[in-house]
């Protein structure tokens, strides 16, 4: 049962992983590169789409990781299970305080009703957003740590 655990917490939070870094290094700068108002048109569908599901995500990962920390209590890699957990809850705070309330705006723009100022608004949140990839990067690699 503990591998079980184990194969599925790491692939959930590597799945997790592996989007954010997509969005990061792949898709922002593609939207970027787009004409006119498509770059503002897909960051708000992507900020809709992604925004619904990243907060089950994020809650899962966590979930998942304080249970095989919690089932492995008194292992040898417990500790890094507790600093990936921590690593997890410090991205949630970042979300939160950080990147939603941007997103929570972008996601409603449309060409006719943005604000000025946002495409500083945007690349505000890709500044969050690499930092944020960076822990979760960090939680991943300490999960897999664990494993060995």
């Amino acid at each position: 049962m503990l591998s079980a655990l184990q194969v599925v917490t790491t692939v959930v939070v590597g799945l997790m992983v592996g989007v954010e870094f997509a969005v990061a290094f792949v898709m922002n700068p593609i939207f970027n590169a787009l004409p006119e108002d498509s770059d503002q048109l897909a960051r708000s569908h992507g900020g809709r789409m992604l925004g619904a599901l990243m907060p089950f995500w994020y809650g899962g990962s966590l979930a998942l990781t304080a249970l095989w920390a919690a089932a492995t209590w008194h292992d040898d890699g417990a500790g890094l299970l507790v600093a990936a957990a921590a690593l997890l809850v410090l991205s949630v705070v970042m979300s939160v305080l950080l990147l939603v309330p941007i997103n929570n705006r972008g996601k409603t723009w449309t060409p006719e009703n943005r604000p000025e100022d946002w495409k500083e608004q945007m690349n505000r949140w890709n500044r969050y957003h690499h930092a944020r990839v960076g822990v979760i990067v960090a939680a991943f690699t300490l999960l897999v740590a664990a494993l060995v």
